[in-house]
């Protein structure tokens, strides 16, 4: 994590308005968990940190809708390189379904375009959920971010297209009933990439036959990210100097790969873009890991006949 500002030494009229010239942008880098709230878009929030910390660089790992709230990881500067593996983490959820409505977008934005006056006990409802678990074939909504021919598929549903993605495997580990009453419901979801939350409400009211739509959503976890890591977003007037202090190295969107600390020369030869031959007890025989020297993260890579390819190398200083 290294936060580095470089002055700007033109003079105040050098581009003929009076007005002083732009701050020079900074060297950000490391990863926030923002708690995002209801309302905004995953975009905005990237946006508003960004300019909050005047940096260079800034994404996100995994969108999140307006009406949800929770967890949307961003990175900054070279910590966007580790933004994948996040990414593609396991996800956490907890959910309210309304029965007796289903919707077209299968949440609260969408128009209503059908209604049940049945109503699903608890019994149920938990016996139904077994069937959603492990790898199954998941049909996104057509509200989402999908491409249908080079659009996006929520593009064409706002123009009033109708169509039917396709069904495509997703992975549940857990699925859990925390509250019931009458009209709603309250899961817990724990589930592996690409899988749309809403389109388990809809399915499940599909099931039950009594339809049903998500009328609330948050995010508790993202990769390596836990609910408890989230950080509210200061308000427009507040300094953001306390929440820059929450800034995560750098290394922090690498915390389900395994790492090696190593050498500065060993270092040096990531850097350059050799393999390194990984020695010791601890190092990994396979799969993808990270290398450090000093604290610092120095690259990452696929690990191959015992030496790890250096994939993506970092710049940062040890």
């Amino acid at each position: 994590m290294s936060t580095t500002e470089a002055q700007d030494a033109r003079p105040a009229d050098t581009r003929g308005n009076g007005r002083p010239p732009r701050r020079a942008k900074a060297e950000v880098n490391g990863w926030l968990v923002l708690d995002k709230p209801v309302g905004m878009t995953s975009t905005h929030a990237v946006g508003r940190l960004k300019h909050m910390f005047n940096a260079k660089k800034a994404g996100h790992a995994g969108t999140l809708d307006p009406l949800a709230s929770g967890l949307l990881p961003i990175a900054f500067g070279e910590a966007t390189k580790t933004v994948p593996f996040v990414q593609d983490g396991a996800k956490s959820y907890r959910f309210r379904i309304r029965w007796g409505i289903k919707t077209d977008s299968d949440d609260t934005e969408g128009e209503v375009v059908a209604t049940s006056d049945l109503r699903p006990t608890r019994e149920q409802i938990e016996a139904l959920l077994p069937s959603f678990l492990g790898t199954i074939m998941q049909r996104p909504p057509a509200y989402s971010a999908i491409k249908v021919n080079g659009e996006r598929a929520y593009d064409r549903a706002r123009e009033g297209e109708v169509f039917e993605l396709a069904a495509r495997p997703i992975t549940i580990h857990a699925l859990n009933l925390i509250e019931c009453s009458v009209d709603e419901a309250v899961l817990e979801a724990h589930c592996g990439k690409g899988t749309y939350v809403r389109a388990i409400a809809r399915d499940l009211g599909d099931a039950l036959g009594c339809l049903g739509h998500v009328n609330a959503l948050r995010r508790t976890r993202v990769g390596p990210f836990l609910e408890v890591d989230g950080a509210a977003l200061p308000g427009e007037d507040e300094d953001p100097s306390a929440f820059m202090g929450q800034l995560r190295r750098v290394e922090a969107g690498l915390g389900e790969v395994p790492g090696v600390e190593i050498a500065r020369q060993d270092a040096a030869r990531l850097r350059r873009g050799q393999a390194l031959i990984l020695r010791g007890r601890d190092a990994p025989a396979e799969g993808m890991a990270y290398a450090a020297c000093g604290g610092v993260v120095v690259a990452f890579g696929p690990i191959e006949q015992g030496a790890l390819q250096p994939y993506r190398v970092f710049n940062l200083p040890f």
